[in-house]
């Protein structure tokens, strides 16, 4: 059974307070909060803060969104500061990408750095019981589910899990075998509704593409974990809209219960 969140980021404009009475409007179950902004990595007194009134609110922290580039490529982050924040804030989901390079491009000597990494980092997040859970994202090796699970492969990590969303410009049944082929991983669900129209991102209402998430859902809550809770966590509405937002989450409601 799947729960429902919401990304923090989704809202860059709104306070971390803003958006948890916007979440508990919603009914949403919990909130992914972004280390790059409302949540600043090793700013353990704000974590803290943050932690308390999610939960006062009646919400629980689903995960700590960070965007540590798995390695080597993000210099500026130091890792034990995210895990520690990220256990500061009741966060049992660290969310971290794989590298910056495309999959298609990436060198083997690329690929190796990203794989002693992500073991480095497994190892430091479970001494703190942190899972990693990487972004499923373009431009970088979880680009498609056959490159991600070359990866977690290569990485053999008991303390790894992985994201999904739907690629960019994805047909619906490439869409649901790549969630197929990565769900012995599967953490969260990053849950938005675009069509790619000349080259263009269009934003939609999730309502505009219900029968394609009601499937997508049906796989992912169909798997059988010992990882813990997962979330369905929505992100990218239509015009960075709370409307549009509440409307969504309705959807996504909907689409749970049915």
């Amino acid at each position: 059974m799947l729960k429902t969140g919401l990304c923090s980021v989704t809202f860059r404009n709104l306070s971390p307070q803003e958006i948890i009475q916007l979440a508990a409007k919603a009914g949403i179950n919990g909130i992914e909060w972004g280390g790059d902004l409302h949540v600043p990595y090793g700013n353990l007194e704000l974590a803290d803060e943050v932690r308390q009134q999610t939960l006062d609110a009646g919400l629980q922290v689903s995960s700590y969104g960070s965007y540590y580039r798995v390695g080597g490529e993000s210099p500026e982050i130091v890792f034990e500061d995210v895990v520690e924040t990220a256990q500061t804030l009741g966060a049992p989901v660290v969310r971290v990408w794989a590298g910056k390079q495309a999959s298609a491009v990436a060198s083997e000597e690329h690929r190796a750095k990203v794989v002693e990494d992500a073991r480095r980092i497994c190892d430091i997040a479970a001494k703190a019981n942190v899972r990693i859970a990487f972004e499923y994202h373009n431009n970088s090796l979880t680009d498609t589910a056959e490159s991600a699970v070359r990866l977690f492969q290569a990485i053999n990590h008991e303390n790894l899990r992985s994201y999904w969303q739907p690629p960019e410009g994805m047909n619906y049944e490439n869409c649901l075998d790549g969630l197929h082929l990565v769900s012995p991983w599967l953490s969260h669900v990053h849950v938005f509704q675009w069509t790619v129209e000349n080259g263009k991102v269009i934003r939609h209402a999730l309502s505009h593409g219900a029968d394609r998430w009601r499937a997508y859902l049906a796989e992912a809550g169909a798997v059988k974990k010992e990882a813990g809770e997962r979330y369905a966590i929505l992100e990218f509405v239509l015009g960075d809209s709370t409307a549009a937002f509440l409307e969504d989450a309705k959807t996504l409601h909907a689409l749970l219960k049915g």
